[in-house]
């Protein structure tokens, strides 16, 4: 489905005369409409984080168009985006697709994330076996928010590592809530959520107490290691 999305959109962009590059491509990012508090999100988790001594990275695992991604106002808060992306020809045109992202290989950027190894070219480090100690992000620490089916497998995994999950929907859209809503049925989902990124909301309420959750629980983790050497 992914490649059919890509290809539909080259030709159709042919078709109607649209440039059809990778600046064209964050430029129409522009145009796209962010929930409510999104734009605030960042500042205000990473302020929340690291007045507490702790650093929060943000990532990108999506379907969606890299070159989208990168066009938005919120572009620069990524550590890394991960989503399917264009080759391009020397002018700058997309011809094909040179990344192609779905719901079965989404859990394969978890992984990078989770060993450091963001170069997608990099197949050799994310195979290579690493230490759980060694793990610059372990799962445990790790916050999936996901609004849609290609998230089932990605938050299945965090969940199974010790992660916490996500599923959001649009406020006043009663089909995606029932959707997600499954999510929790078969226990995908810690919580599901008003796509709404305000202070004092669900998400912002949930987010941050795991943050506190993950603080509390490295303490006593080096309490633990203290009291029985």
């Amino acid at each position: 489905m992914i490649l059919s999305y890509m290809k539909l959109m080259k030709e159709e962009a042919e078709k109607h005369h649209l440039p059809f590059g990778k600046e064209d491509l964050r430029s129409y990012a522009s145009k796209v409409k962010l929930y409510p508090g999104v734009i605030d999100w960042f500042k205000r988790m990473n302020l929340y984080a690291l007045e507490k001594g702790v650093a929060l990275e943000h990532y990108i695992i999506s379907s969606g168009l890299k070159e989208m991604v990168e066009g938005t106002v919120i572009a620069p808060y990524f550590k890394e985006v991960f989503a399917s992306s264009f080759m391009y020809d020397e002018k700058g045109n997309a011809v094909w697709p040179g990344l192609v992202v779905n719901y079965t290989n989404k859990t394969q950027f978890l992984y990078r994330v989770n060993k450091g190894c963001l170069d997608v070219s990099d197949d050799d480090t994310l195979n290579r076996h690493m230490d759980d100690d060694e793990k610059p992000i372990p799962f445990t620490n790790m916050i999936y928010i996901g609004d849609g089916q290609t998230d089932i497998p990605s938050m299945k995994t965090v969940k199974r590592e010790g992660g916490h999950t996500i599923a959001v929907f649009a406020g006043d859209n009663e089909w995606q809530r029932n959707n997600v809503k499954q999510m929790l049925g078969i226990e995908r989902a810690d919580i599901i959520a008003p796509a709404d990124y305000r202070e004092n909301q669900p998400i912002d309420l949930f987010v941050k107490g795991v943050i506190d959750k993950i603080i509390a629980d490295a303490r006593l983790k080096k309490l633990q290691h203290t009291l029985t050497k």
